[in-house]
């Protein structure tokens, strides 16, 4: 009984390293594709473009909106958005990112400048999002 109830601590100590692990490593990758295609509208502190870009920085819709925010990444964007009490209504122009490209920036801002979201962003969640038809 002791036996088995040790190898059950540790295979989910195990899956909760490996895990980890792997959001460290797509946060990673993450970086540098918002270096390669965000940071010219976010700017390197995430903090946008006052009434033109919206910040990541500290953001309510991007923690709140999981899925908006997935298929804005994907997809792009227009129309008016609130983000932390500020109206936004631009255009952002789909980045041509594939599934996995666009979890692993999902992961990289919802875990910087103030975020914090441990619940990884797959890259099996980012393909069930479809575009939406406005």
């Amino acid at each position: 009984m002791k036996k088995t109830y040790f190898l059950s601590i540790a295979t989910c100590l195990a899956v909760t390293y490996i895990s980890a692990q792997s959001l460290e490593e797509s946060k990673k990758r993450g970086k540098e594709i918002y270096t390669d295609f965000c940071v010219t509208c976010h700017l390197p502190n995430g903090k946008g473009v006052e009434k033109t870009f919206p910040p990541l920085a500290n953001s309510d819709y991007l923690m709140k909106n999981r899925e908006a925010s997935i298929r804005g990444i994907k997809y792009g964007q227009k129309g008016e958005i609130i983000v932390n009490g500020n109206t936004y209504n631009s255009t952002m122009a789909p980045m041509g990112l594939s599934d996995d490209e666009v979890a692993d920036v999902m992961n990289y801002i919802s875990n910087s400048w103030g975020n914090k979201n441990e619940k990884e962003v797959t890259e099996e969640e980012v393909a069930k999002i479809k575009k939406a038809t406005n």
